[in-house]
C-alpha cells in the first residue's frame, strides 16, 4: 500500500502519454529519489489481454522504480480485469489504475474508455468493483476529471467510486470538454475531498513549489499529482524549481535521460527525444537559437555538442 507510514502528503508523477515512460522514470528516481510515486503512461487493457509486445514492453520497469502504478484504459470490467492480472503477475507494479479521464476522442470518443466513463458512471463502477472482487493484492485506483461538461458530475462520481471499492482517486481539476485549457478548479477538488473519505490526489496547473504548497492548501488533498509541471523538471520531487538548478546539473540530467531513452528505444530514438529537450530548456535565456538546433538533433554526439554551447 503506498500509503504506508507516510505521513506527509504525497507527491506523484502523473501518467502521460509517451512521456511517463522508464526512461524518464528512471531519470525521476536518478534526481529526486525514491519519495515519490510513479504513475506509468496509460496502456490498452485490449492490447494487453491480446500480449502485445509493444504494450507489454510499456509495463515493465526496474525495482528501483518503486512505488509505481501502471494505469490502464479499457471499457469492459472483464478485459481491465484479465490485463490488470497479467501485469500484475509479470510486472509486479504496486497499484493498477484505471483512466477515468482521457479527453483524447480515440480514447474518450470512438473507445468509449477515458474520460467517456464519466458519462457512464455505472459502468466505471462496474470496473472498480469487478478489480477489487479481483484481489490483485495491490491498490486499485482511479484518475478522473471534474466532469464531462459540467464540474458538478465529480461530486456524485467520486462517492460512487469510493462505493466501488476504490482506494483513492487522482483528479484533474478541469472537465472534459475544457482539455487542458482555462484554469484547474482546486476548489472543486476541495470539495470532492470533503465528501470522501478515501485518499485524494489534486491534479492540473501544478508548476512549482509555490503551487504544490497553494494546492494542498486549497484542496486539503492527500497527495499531488504533477504532470506537465515535471516535463523538463524531475526535481520538482526533490523540492526544487527548475530554475534553481544549478546549469551544469541541468546539461548532465539531459544528457543522461537522453542516453536512457536510446537505451530503451535504440539509436534512431533520439529524435522521439526531442520532445524533452523543448521542455527541459523552455524559456531559458540565451538559448533561443540554440532551442532551434535542439528540436532538429540527430544523434547524442550531436546533443550533446548542441548543449556545451550554452551560455553559463
Amino acid at each position: 500500500m503506498i500509503f504506508k507510514d507516510k505521513i506527509k502528503p504525497i507527491l506523484a508523477l502523473a501518467p502521460m502519454a509517451d512521456m511517463t515512460d522508464w526512461a524518464f522514470g528512471q531519470i525521476c528516481r536518478q534526481v529526486a529519489g525514491d519519495d515519490f510515486v510513479i504513475f506509468r503512461e496509460m496502456v490498452s487493457s485490449e492490447a494487453i489481454v491480446r500480449t502485445n509486445e509493444k504494450t507489454l514492453r510499456m509495463c515493465k520497469f526496474d525495482n528501483n522504480e518503486h512505488p509505481i502504478i501502471q494505469q490502464v484504459f479499457g471499457a469492459y470490467p472483464e478485459v481491465v480485469v484479465s490485463a490488470a492480472k497479467l501485469i500484475v503477475a509479470n510486472y509486479k507494479p504496486d497499484g493498477i489504475d484505471v483512466n477515468m479521464g482521457c479527453p483524447v476522442p480515440k480514447i474518450a470518443g470512438k473507445a468509449d474508455c477515458g474520460a467517456a466513463l464519466l458519462k457512464d458512471p455505472q459502468r466505471a463502477y462496474d470496473i472498480v468493483k469487478a478489480l477489487k472482487k479481483a484481489n490483485l493484492g495491490v491498490t486499485i485506483s482511479i484518475k478522473t476529471r471534474l466532469g464531462w461538461t459540467e464540474n458538478d458530475d465529480i461530486l456524485t462520481f467520486a462517492p460512487l467510486m469510493e462505493s466501488a471499492g476504490a482506494d483513492f482517486i487522482s483528479i484533474h481539476g478541469r472537465t472534459k470538454q475544457e482539455g487542458y485549457t482555462g484554469t484547474a478548479d482546486w476548489e472543486k477538488i476541495a470539495q470532492v475531498k470533503k465528501l470522501i473519505s478515501i485518499p485524494v490526489f489534486a491534479n492540473g496547473d501544478i508548476k512549482n513549489q509555490a503551487d504544490i504548497k497553494r494546492c494542498l492548501e486549497i484542496t486539503g488533498a492527500d497527495g499531488i499529482m504533477i504532470g506537465r509541471g515535471a516535463l523538463g523538471n524531475p526535481w520538482i520531487f526533490k523540492g526544487l524549481d527548475r530554475e534553481d538548478v544549478p546549469l551544469d546539473e541541468l546539461k548532465r540530467v539531459v544528457i543522461a535521460h537522453a542516453k536512457l531513452h536510446i537505451q530503451h528505444y535504440g539509436e534512431k530514438a533520439i529524435t522521439t527525444f526531442r520532445k524533452h529537450l523543448s521542455y527541459y530548456f523552455k524559456g531559458m535565456a540565451g538559448t533561443k537559437d540554440l532551442r532551434s538546433e535542439l528540436v532538429r538533433v540527430k544523434s547524442i554526439e550531436e546533443l550533446e555538442n548542441i548543449i556545451k554551447k550554452i551560455p553559463g
